[in-house]
């Protein structure tokens, strides 16, 4: 690595802490609160497949895996979760919205939201989708606390409500702020399943193979007892004979 190469990753290690402090200071960041379980999960991929899946994809998941890591009913995946877009129970789940379109539409296509947990944090997309704003100088008419001149409008407003840039409350939404916020709570749940879908797999063997270790401790703490008793009954016999 060249002498320049190496000052000037230094100098971007340096100032990232010091720009996430600042961040952290102009947002207030919220903590969803939810129980990792299945059924949050199911909860969160059914809200999501009803309001984000139109536009996001989630490709590194695939409809089967809903019934192998969830245990959701292939007939309530194909009703609850997949789009009519002649998606395969085996193929991932993608966006019917043609990334050439999207571009078009919304300035950018909309990213994929595979691994969106594991590189921005529950606590950002929880934040962010609870922190959109309505904004007439935007193509959209939203703007957002977390992501300023964001492209992606706040598809949530029917249930959550409209608000101006200062807070107030524009037009009232569908639900109550609590039901709104589970709901919101649900979707990250889900997009943390999305991250690392092995985790309820994980989970469930877990016991088994630190069982099966534990076993294997045991078993080779009596063979090694086993072992230094015959070793020290040799070198007895030794002295013995000696």
């Amino acid at each position: 690595m060249s002498t320049y190469r190496y000052l000037w990753l230094l100098l971007v290690a340096m100032l990232i802490p010091g720009m996430a402090w600042g961040a952290e200071n102009t947002v207030h960041w919220m903590t969803p609160h939810y129980t990792f379980n299945r059924t949050t999960v199911i909860a969160g991929a059914r809200y999501f497949a009803d309001h984000c899946m139109a536009c996001h994809s989630v490709s590194s998941l695939r409809y089967e895996y809903l019934r192998a890591d969830l245990g959701m009913t292939k007939k309530e995946v194909e009703k609850d979760i997949m789009l009519p877009n002649g998606a395969a129970w085996k193929g991932e789940i993608v966006s019917p919205m043609p990334p050439d379109m999207a571009a078009k539409w919304l300035g950018k296509p909309p990213p994929n939201l595979s691994h969106m947990d594991r590189y921005l944090g529950s606590k950002f997309i929880y934040t962010y989708l609870l922190s959109f704003y309505w904004d007439p100088a935007r193509p959209s008419g939203w703007n957002n606390y977390v992501f300023p001149m964001v492209a992606m409008p706040n598809v949530l407003a029917p249930w959550g409500g409209t608000v101006g840039p200062k807070g107030q409350v524009i037009f009232p939404g569908k639900l109550s702020p609590a039901e709104y916020h589970k709901n919101v709570a649900d979707v990250v749940a889900f997009l943390r399943y999305a991250s690392d879908p092995s985790y309820f797999t994980r989970m469930a063997i877990g016991p088994y193979v630190i069982g099966i270790m534990v076993l294997f401790t045991i078993l080779a703490y009596f063979l090694k007892t086993a072992y230094w008793i015959d070793l020290k009954k040799k070198r007895s016999n030794a002295h013995t004979t000696g």
